[in-house]
């Protein structure tokens, strides 16, 4: 595969160094702060400069990782990478159990209601706690429907559609 065919999804950041051997702190917004450690070859990108690196070491401490680059041997050089956002390849993603969606996935999808009206796009997603939210933007301004069985009919991952329970005017 090459790196054309790559869909690079952004999973945290880079917050700084940790201790004088290379190892790093890292933000990460996964569901579950250890999951970014299931992905060997991590992509950093900040202003333009995108580097690769391949994972060695890390855990999970509170709600952070602390990570070693096998790149990576010293405090500079992993102080150097703060603020860079951590990538991973989605074709590395395990597959989403039935009924379960990849946020990245849903982002861009249309959004139309029970009367076929176009309401927009996926432009984003919320977590609110209960559940989360997708934030739709299009003619009818935007709309935060929730993303539960009760509103949404269909998700159609293929044809890149979501059918929702939800009225131009809410």
């Amino acid at each position: 595969m090459s790196s054309a065919d790559n869909q690079w999804v952004a999973m945290g950041y880079v917050k700084g160094a940790f201790g004088v051997k290379g190892w790093l702190k890292a933000a990460v917004s996964t569901e579950y702060t250890d999951s970014l450690l299931d992905y060997p070859v991590w992509r950093l990108r900040k202003d333009g400069d995108v580097r690769s690196y391949t994972l060695e070491a890390g855990k999970a401490v509170g709600d952070e990782l602390q990570v070693k680059l096998q790149e990576i041997d010293d405090r500079d050089a992993a102080q150097l990478l703060r603020g860079y956002t951590i990538e991973v390849d989605r074709h590395e993603f395990a597959p989403a159990e039935e009924g379960e969606y990849y946020w990245t996935d849903l982002v861009g999808m249309t959004v139309r209601n029970r009367d076929d009206e176009l309401l927009g796009s996926v432009s984003n997603l919320m977590e609110t706690g209960a559940h989360d939210v997708l934030v739709v933007d299009g003619a009818y301004g935007r709309k935060l429907i929730p993303f539960v069985s009760h509103y949404i009919d269909t998700v159609d991952a293929e044809a890149r559609c979501i059918v929702a329970d939800w009225g131009t005017d809410y």
